[in-house]
Order: structure tokens, then C-alpha cells, then sequence
């Protein structure tokens, strides 16, 4: 038995030496290492030797499977490699040309500045909440202490729907879901689209908001201020003079309107004020829709709009720009 495994596998390894093509190959190796093939028959016979000659002939079955296995894997290897060699040959192609390179895509203008902003907020312990583009009446307007004859709640300003519902028009709305369904401590980022009736060079009628509460006791307005600044002189520069200016929101009192003064000395903005935000603190009726105690909490609240952000970060002159998606705007960021 033993000479017959021998001659066996030397001459399948002249027989695989000799092979020229892969469907001869695969022949070959069922032949010999299939379920019916002649070495696998010779491991079956190991059983029935006697004890003492079993380990000796099953150790010289398997050895001549591994040499017979090893060359046929070199030769399929090779008769692969050569399969290759002529369709490329025949193809005209050059295999040793660098590949074409896959061009990298480009984070839209608007999605860097929301990861840019969150990303600052992060490091003074604001975190991000969303909530729905469909809005309550009461959500969007009357617990934000908007009252039915403010000018907001026009026809010609909001996009209504049916049973009261409406195109949320500022992010407002989640910070009072927020606070209804959170206790403070608060420090909430909420960034999304809203929607009101404004088209032109500066304005679209869809476009993306941030706004961000802090709900905390003893919050005054030296916070805001602080923390407003902080934010702006690390988003543009600590070169940038940053202002505060009076002003009313119904849902902030005092309000402030927040400006930067553009330092580009290169730039025709140079020089120049910017409205970036709208901020102040919290209006107590907003607290008391809230169920928050306005005698044992205050808070700040601020918003701006990312677009307008974006054009004067990166000099773009007409908001239509951004909803292009022209790859010669996109491929710059």
C-alpha cells in the first residue's frame, strides 16, 4: 500500500506539472482529492490496517495530500497570472499604469459650519436635540410668548397647514419641548431647517437655523455676553470686534441683537458690521409655559442663521449659491 501512495502521488504531481489550463486542473484535483478520488480512497482504507501499521500509513496519506494540495495551489496561481497576462495583452491594457483615481466628495458649505458650531458649543457642555419641522400653533408661537396679533403669525410670513399646524419657523420650538420634558440644568444646541415666506438674493424660503439655551440658577446676562463672545472669536477670529445691541424678542427679555466687525483688510467687507445673532434671556412667561420656576431659574437663549454665517465666513454674495450644488462652489470646501 505504501509503494502505491507513492507512485500515486508522484504521478499526479507530473500530471498537475503538465496541466495548461484551469478546467484540467479542477479535473485533476477532484480526481485525486475528491469525494471519490484515489488518495481519498487509500485514507479510507487506513481503518481497516492493522492497529500498529494505521498512524504510519494515515501519516504517509496525508503527507502526499499536502504535497499534492501545495503544488496544485502554486500551479492554479500560475495558470491564473497567465489567464490574466493575455486578456490584458489582448485588451491593450498596461497593468503597470496607476489606476484612476476616485475623486474625494466635498461636506457641503452649511453642514461645515453646523459641525464647526456644535462642535464649539461642545467644549462649554451643550449638547444637540432636534425636533419636527411640523409644528403646533402652540409650540411655534404661544409658549414662546408670541402672542395671535404679532406680526410672525401673518399669512404672508408663515407657511400654515391644516388643524393648526404650520412649517416650524425658527428651532424654537424644541427648546420648549425640551423644557417641558427635561429638568435644569439645560445646555441644548438645536440646529435645523425652518421655513418662511422669503425669496431673494439674500433670503430662501427654506434655510437652517441654530439655536441654543442655557436654563440654569443665577444665569445673567455677563453669561450671555460671555459666552457669545467666545463662540464668535474662536468661529471667525479673536481679531473680530464683537457688539451688543439692544433689542426685542418676545421671548427674551432683555434682547440683545449681536454684531461682529469684519477685520480682512483685503476684503471690501473690511471695517464693516455684521448682524450674526439674535440672544437674551428667557422670558419668564416662557418659563411659566414650561412648568420651570422663573423665581429659582434663569437662562439665556440665542439664535442665527447658518446660511448668513456661512456667506460671511466664506465671502459666498448670494444665498441661491448654496442650494445649487454646482461641484465648482462644492469642490472649494
Amino acid at each position: 500500500m505504501e509503494k502505491e501512495i507513492l507512485e500515486l502521488k508522484d504521478n499526479y504531481i507530473n500530471s498537475i506539472d503538465n496541466v495548461n489550463g484551469l478546467s484540467e486542473l479542477d479535473l485533476i484535483k477532484s480526481k485525486v482529492l475528491g469525494k471519490n478520488g484515489e488518495l481519498t480512497r487509500f485514507l479510507k482504507q487506513v481503518s481497516s490496517l492493522p492497529p500498529e501499521k494505521r498512524p504510519v500509513m494515515g501519516q504517509l496519506v496525508n503527507k502526499a495530500k499536502s504535497e499534492i494540495m501545495a503544488i496544485l495551489s502554486a500551479k492554479q496561481s500560475k495558470l491564473e497570472h497567465a489567464r490574466l497576462h493575455s486578456k490584458l495583452s489582448k485588451d491593450g491594457t498596461d497593468a503597470s499604469l496607476p489606476g484612476i483615481s476616485v475623486k474625494k466628495g466635498h461636506l457641503h458649505p452649511i453642514s461645515l459650519v453646523i459641525r464647526e458650531i456644535v462642535t464649539l458649543f461642545d467644549r462649554f457642555g451643550f449638547t444637540v436635540k432636534e425636533g419636527p419641522d411640523i409644528e403646533s400653533e402652540e409650540f411655534n408661537f404661544e409658549a414662546l410668548n408670541i402672542g395671535k396679533d404679532h406680526p410672525a403669525r401673518d399669512m404672508h410670513d408663515t407657511f400654515y397647514l391644516t388643524n393648526k399646524q404650520l412649517l416650524r419657523t425658527h428651532t424654537s420650538p424644541v427648546q420648549i419641548r425640551t423644557m417641558l420634558n427635561e429638568k435644569p440644568p439645560l445646555r441644548i444646541l438645536a440646529p435645523g431647517k425652518v421655513y418662511r415666506y422669503d425669496a431673494d438674493t439674500s433670503h430662501s424660503p427654506v434655510f437652517h437655523q441654530i439655536e441654543g439655551l442655557y436654563v440654569d440658577k443665577n444665569v445673567t446676562l455677563a453669561d450671555l455676553k460671555g459666552t457669545l463672545t467666545t463662540f464668535l472669536h474662536s468661529f471667525f477670529g479673536q481679531d473680530y470686534d464683537v457688539r451688543f445691541r439692544s433689542s426685542y424678542f418676545p421671548f427674551t427679555e432683555p434682547s440683545v441683537e449681536v454684531d461682529v466687525k469684519w477685520n480682512d483688510p483685503g476684503s471690501k467687507l473690511h471695517g464693516k458690521w455684521f448682524e450674526v445673532m439674535g440672544a437674551g434671556l428667557v422670558q419668564r412667561e416662557v418659563f411659566r409655559q414650561t412648568k420651570i420656576d422663573p423665581d429659582l431659574y434663569t437662562g439665556f437663549a440665542f439664535g442665527m442663521g447658518i446660511e448668513r454665517l456661512a456667506m460671511l465666513k466664506y465671502q459666498i454674495n448670494d444665498i441661491r449659491l448654496l442650494y445649487e450644488n454646482d461641484s465648482r462652489l462644492l469642490k472649494q470646501f
